[in-house]
């Protein structure tokens, strides 16, 4: 059974640090692309950021682009999302999704055929 499971969301400061860690189980993470998704309320699911299967291609959206970092270790079946100066306009949930294995990603949602259940960020003061 595919699992992706979300955690270290949580409430920070504005400037502040998280770090998401997504992990996987029932399939090897090293044949799969990654991506990190989130939707605040009333607004699209918003791509974040993906990484490819072997790790060699990392893509960011703009509104993240130098605060956020995408990494995986395929051992531990994990990926991580490096989140600092954090916003309040970063608040949403935020969830990850696989995809069948590429040298390449895409932040497109409808690439991806499974996904956790979120994780909840909020960044208020």
């Amino acid at each position: 059974q595919v699992q992706l499971v979300e955690s270290g969301g949580g409430l920070v400061q504005p400037g502040g640090s998280l770090r998401l860690s997504c992990a996987v189980s029932g399939f090897t993470l090293d044949n799969y692309t990654i991506g990190w998704f989130r939707q605040a309320p009333g607004k699209e699911r918003e791509g974040v950021s993906c990484i490819s299967s072997r790790g060699g291609f990392r893509s960011y959206g703009d509104s993240v682009k130098g605060r956020f970092t995408i990494s995986r270790d395929n051992a531990k079946n994990t990926v991580y999302l490096q989140m600092n100066s954090l916003k309040p306009e970063d608040t949403a949930v935020y969830y990850c999704a696989a995809a069948r294995g590429s040298s390449w990603c895409r932040r497109s949602p409808g690439d991806y055929d499974y996904w956790g259940q979120g994780t909840q960020v909020t960044v208020s003061s």
